[in-house]
C-alpha cells in the first residue's frame, strides 16, 4: 500500500486503498467493499456522500463523483482524468439475464444463473447526467457526456452528447474548446505548484 499524501479529509481511513493520490476528498459516508488493492484514486479527487464504490475500481486525477452514486466494479471500472459522475448515477459491471427463466440475485448459486458481466470505462473529460444507469460493457469515448436519466447500454463514441432512454446521440460536444482549456488548467497547476515550492 503507497504512503497517504496530503489528504484533505482526515477522518476517511484512506489506509484502506492501495493508492491515494494528493488533495483527495472522501466523504466518511463512502462505503469501499472488496480487496483494498483492488482501489486505486488519483490526485485532486472528491467523492461526496453516500456513494458505494464496490470491486475493481481505478480513478484518475480531477475527478468528481457526486452524492449517491453506486458503483458496482466486479469486472472492472477505470474513470480517466477530468471525468466525473452526477448524482445518483448507477454503474453495473454485472448484471442478471432472466429472460431465459434463469434465477437471480447474489444468494442464488452461479449453476442456476446466467450472469453477463464486462468493465466499464470512461475516458477523458467524460460526465455522466444524474440518475444515468450504465450496464456491462460500456466504453464511453474522450469527451463524451450523457444528459441526466438516461439508460446506456452500448459505448459511446468520442465527443458524443447523448441522452435519453435508452440513449441516443443529439449534437457533439465542442473539442477545440475542451482541450484549450484542459491546457489552461494545466499551465495552472503547474504554476500553482512551482509557487508552493
Amino acid at each position: 500500500m503507497e504512503k497517504i499524501k496530503g489528504t484533505t479529509d482526515k477522518s476517511f481511513p484512506f489506509y484502506l486503498i492501495k493508492k491515494v493520490g494528493i488533495n483527495c476528498n472522501v466523504n466518511p459516508t463512502v462505503q469501499f467493499y472488496g480487496n483494498p488493492d483492488d482501489f486505486e484514486i488519483g490526485d485532486n479527487v472528491r467523492i461526496d456522500a453516500f456513494c458505494i464504490l464496490s470491486g475493481k475500481i481505478k480513478l484518475g486525477s480531477f475527478i468528481h463523483i457526486s452524492a449517491g452514486v453506486y458503483i458496482f466494479g466486479s469486472s472492472k471500472v477505470i474513470l480517466e482524468d477530468y471525468s466525473g459522475l452526477s448524482s445518483n448515477v448507477v454503474l453495473y459491471t454485472a448484471t442478471d439475464d432472466f429472460t431465459e427463466g434463469h434465477l437471480i440475485n447474489p444468494m442464488i448459486p452461479n449453476e442456476f444463473r446466467k450472469v453477463q458481466s464486462g468493465p466499464i470505462h470512461l475516458k477523458k473529460h467524460v460526465q455522466i447526467g444524474a440518475g444515468t444507469i450504465v450496464l456491462p460493457n460500456v466504453t464511453f469515448g474522450v469527451g463524451s457526456t450523457v444528459g441526466a436519466m438516461s439508460f446506456v447500454k452500448k459505448s459511446v463514441e468520442d465527443f458524443a452528447v447523448m441522452a435519453g432512454c435508452p440513449a441516443k446521440k443529439i449534437r457533439e460536444r465542442n473539442r477545440e474548446r475542451l482541450f484549450e482549456l484542459e491546457e489552461k488548467h494545466k499551465q495552472n497547476e503547474l504554476r500553482l505548484r512551482f509557487v508552493k515550492i
